[in-house]
């Protein structure tokens, strides 16, 4: 009997809890305590500009020594820089273009976006997050069987250009920076495994040295034409949206028919990627589409 009546009692307690109000809950959401929301910068990116997240490695030299990257280029680590990219793109499609060299990444977000409510902390996070999370989750797919020794970190920014002709200039400065960046390495590697210099002595030998020394050096010491060298590493990586027709088979039956395969051609947006020039006018005038929103 006892048991029976703690039963009951709890049965009673349970259904008055059930009849209660929300009240208390809904008053410690609105309790003096908060106040504290009065604290929170608003960082709503003002309207009608793109909006540039831009993430780069931290502390990635170490992490390339430790990690053996190849030099000057590791196409492993630029495909899964490219691969995280990508992942982010595929859950943001707001992001129109994407462009990616060495350990950085800038993604553009439409002048119209409303994703996140154009809070910068929000898209900076979310951008940052995926691709970090991405970078260790495709890891195994480049390096293989090469551990993963400590987790990469990626810090970033967000900056706004409100024209179209402010954006280009964005990237173009990214890519000449690639450009000049991998021209250096390119030299300086280059006399360090196959000049036999140390790395003190490249240095010294390419003080002052303007690009055409550069490329000097490599073609009449070394045999190599800079400008066949890879577009992946001159130019780096450029993402944008692009529709694809692909193919696939429908089965279909009818009435007093057999089952049978129909070919079904549809359009879907997909990530291409681009290595080449975006400084000039011909990409933006093959692919109009990218800034296509900048009225």
């Amino acid at each position: 009997m006892l048991i029976g009546r703690l039963g009951a009692a709890g049965s009673s307690c349970s259904a008055a809890a059930s009849l209660r109000p929300f009240s208390s809950s809904s008053a410690m959401a609105k309790s003096k305590f908060e106040y504290v929301r009065s604290f929170e910068t608003d960082d709503t990116c003002l309207r009608n500009c793109y909006i540039v997240v831009r993430l780069d490695g931290r502390n990635f030299h170490r992490f390339a020594e430790q990690h053996q990257f190849a030099k000057p280029n590791d196409d492993r680590a630029l495909g899964l820089m490219s691969k995280s990219a990508r992942s982010v793109m595929e859950g943001l499609e707001d992001i129109t273009i994407a462009y990616g060299q060495s350990d950085e990444f800038s993604f553009v977000f439409k002048r119209t976006t409303t994703w996140f409510k154009r809070r910068a902390s929000k898209l900076l996070t979310h951008v940052a997050s995926q691709f970090s999370s991405s970078y260790v989750f495709y890891w195994k797919e480049f390096f293989g069987e090469q551990p993963l020794l400590y987790p990469p970190g990626f810090d970033g920014r967000v900056v706004l250009y409100p024209t179209g002709r402010n954006l280009r200039d964005y990237l173009s400065w990214r890519q000449a920076d690639c450009h000049i960046n991998n021209l250096y390495n390119t030299v300086f590697w280059t006399l360090i495994q196959k000049g036999g210099l140390t790395t003190t002595q490249a240095e010294d030998r390419l003080k002052g040295t303007l690009a055409s020394d550069k490329n000097e050096i490599l073609f009449s010491e070394f045999d190599i034409n800079y400008n066949n060298e890879s577009a992946l590493h001159r130019k780096g990586t450029t993402l944008i949206w692009e529709k694809r027709d692909e193919t696939v088979s429908k089965h279909i039956k009818r009435p007093n028919e057999e089952e049978k395969q129909v070919p079904v051609t549809r359009s879907r947006r997909k990530v291409e990627a681009y290595h080449c020039d975006i400084i000039g006018d011909q990409f933006w005038e093959e692919h109009p589409g990218v800034l296509q929103d900048d009225t």
